[in-house]
């Protein structure tokens, strides 16, 4: 039986009057009439020229950040067998970029080191996310001749090249970012590019804000039928929600810990602005925004709608103002969670977004003039302006991350992290060794080392977490008294004005309970100790423990799913003895 519907094509669920038509992402309108060979020169060289700029400035300051070693050490439990956790028989997601993490995973299984797949891995996606915003850029404008512009202001800040690699999962934001709205810009009917805009949740989490943007721009693109906006809504949502459910049910979690720990809902608008204006300040940028404006006004004019077509209303202006609405959500994110510290890294995904549609911008005598101006600022600023606490931690506890690790490391390209330059660090890391061969009682190292060898292995916890799970074997427990590897940490209460992202501290009370020491060591209250022990049977906290080192059963992974929401919004206070109190009654 013959049907009387001719068939829908699989790849696209666009049903209204406006489809654009067929046409390769990557692929520029040709030129026509004078000077057309040159002018096909200048198209890609606007798109190359940013792309090798950026690897080669990235390249000449690669380095890995503590935190980028809280990647790896999950990648290699994975490959030992033990799954995605940080520690061996507790099921802590303390990878904050899960797709990030997944791609180590394959270059890990594929023989690659997982520290070198980070480094050169986000390098390389870096300068892709380049390439693919300039290519976007000029089909916005219909391809036709243009110069560089948004491009320009990214090269000349130095934060850009530092994040370059690193060893996190900017490079890979970069990328989708840029990606995304190519696909957008290109082919807003194709279910494809409704799954890669559904990617941004598991790139990082606070990029769902940037997928709501684009599926929504993409609906006023397309206006599809009801049928062909769920088929898009799937598309989108598949890996992420099939994720949420795995991450609900295996962690118990509704987010990764990190974030649990860093109270991601909460509001310090306060902290927010002093970090933005880290940021701004010490670049000028003020300087370039004033010229990307002026080369808006004879820009606007140019915009060509999906596949370079001339089209008029909101079809022209959608794919051009979509990255701008989703890079000032992400900034008013940033500043409202009280922003970071690392120095401008958590401004940066907002910033490319928001310079997308001036990526390049057509020649003409404005918009070359606005772009002879930025080139000059992007000469002064990698060559002069720098923020006033190189190499240190800032008065507000933001860091120059990749300079303090530059000195801790004694090593220009600190990739591989030896700690030249950091006794406290090598002094840590030799306890953990020698709690490793001889099964050492438990040492105190001031307020952050804490390291107890025994026949089971090593037990230590130490604030930098990265270089903890770099010197604690996979059999042992490697934790962190602020928590984002350690629930128990996570879920405890806030201590005050510490720095962003490190303002929680489990005091060591709480470890000699859950670890299950005898004797308390010195300057350890036996008091708190048994508070802790107590609280730890009762209530939420005994939940707590069952739901991530429980043996995960169905009926284990159901419970956990359940019982997510609650148990990612609870907190307890970190004195043992109020805690108890609360908790036991």
């Amino acid at each position: 039986m013959t049907s009387t519907h001719s068939p829908a094509r699989p790849s696209h669920f666009f049903h209204g009057r406006n489809r654009p038509p067929s046409s390769s992402a990557l692929s520029l309108p040709p030129g026509s009439g004078p000077g057309t060979a040159w002018a096909d020169r200048l198209r890609v060289a606007v798109w190359v020229v940013p792309a090798l700029l950026i690897a080669y400035a990235g390249f000449r300051r690669r380095w890995m950040s503590d935190d980028a070693y809280i990647y790896v050490r999950t990648v290699r439990q994975v490959l030992a067998g033990n799954g995605p956790v940080f520690n061996a028989g507790e099921r802590v997601e303390s990878s904050t970029g899960t797709l990030w993490q997944w791609l180590l995973v394959a270059a890990g299984a594929a023989g690659v080191d997982p520290a070198t797949a980070a480094v050169y891995g986000g390098l390389l996606l870096t300068a892709a996310g380049f390439a693919l915003a300039g290519i976007g850029a000029l089909r916005t404008y219909g391809g036709r001749a243009a110069v560089p512009l948004g491009s320009l202001v990214l090269l000349g800040l130095p934060p850009v090249w530092d994040f370059a690699t690193s060893g996190l999962e900017t490079g890979l934001a970069t990328c989708w970012i840029a990606g995304a709205w190519l696909a957008l810009t290109t082919r807003p009917a194709s279910l494809v590019t409704s799954f890669v805009i559904g990617l941004g949740p598991l790139v990082r989490p606070d990029l769902g804000l940037v997928t709501v943007v684009f599926l929504g721009a993409q609906w006023l693109l397309v206006r599809p039928s009801w049928r062909g906006a769920f088929a898009g809504a799937g598309a989108a949502g598949a890996l992420p929600v099939a994720y949420e459910v795995f991450r609900a049910g295996y962690y118990g979690h509704l987010v990764p810990l990190p974030a649990v720990t860093k109270e991601a809902s909460r509001s310090l608008w306060g902290r927010g602005l002093i970090y933005l204006g880290d940021f701004a300040q010490p670049y000028l940028l003020w300087v370039p925004v004033l010229f990307v404006a002026v080369a808006l006004v004879p820009a606007r004019g140019s915009l060509r709608g999906p596949g370079g077509l001339r089209v008029s209303g909101v079809v022209r202006v959608v794919p051009a103002l979509a990255p701008v609405v989703a890079g000032l959500l992400c900034w008013l994110y940033v500043v409202k969670v009280g922003g970071d510290f690392m120095h401008g890294r958590m401004l940066l995904p907002g910033l490319l977004l928001m310079l997308l549609p001036v990526f390049v911008v057509p020649v003409t005598r404005v918009g070359t003039l606005a772009a002879v101006g930025v080139g000059l600022w992007a000469v002064v600023c990698a060559g002069w302006l720098r923020m006033p606490y190189g190499g240190q931690i800032g008065p507000a506890g933001i860091a120059d991350e990749r300079g303090v690790y530059v000195r801790h490391n004694a090593d220009p390209h600190p990739v591989r992290h030896t700690f030249a330059g950091a006794p406290h660090h090598l002094r840590y890391a030799r306890a953990v060794a020698a709690a490793g061969r001889s099964g050492a009682p438990v040492l105190v190292l001031g307020k952050d080392g804490w390291v107890r060898g025994s026949s089971g292995g090593v037990t230590a916890s130490y604030v930098v977490l990265g270089l903890n799970g770099s010197v604690v074997p996979l059999d042992g427990a490697a934790l962190d008294p602020i928590g984002l590897a350690y629930p128990l940490a996570a879920h405890s209460e806030r201590v005050g004005a510490g720095r962003v992202g490190h303002d929680k501290h489990l005091p060591a009370a709480w470890l000699v309970a859950d670890r299950g020491v005898g004797m308390p060591p010195a300057g350890v209250s036996a008091a708190e100790v048994g508070a802790a022990r107590r609280a730890l049977r009762c209530g939420a906290l005994a939940e707590l423990e069952g739901a991530v080192r429980g043996r995960l059963t169905a009926g284990r992974f159901l419970r956990n799913a359940v019982g997510s929401w609650e148990r990612t919004s609870f907190r307890f206070p970190n004195d043992p003895l109020l805690a108890e109190r609360k908790l036991c009654g």
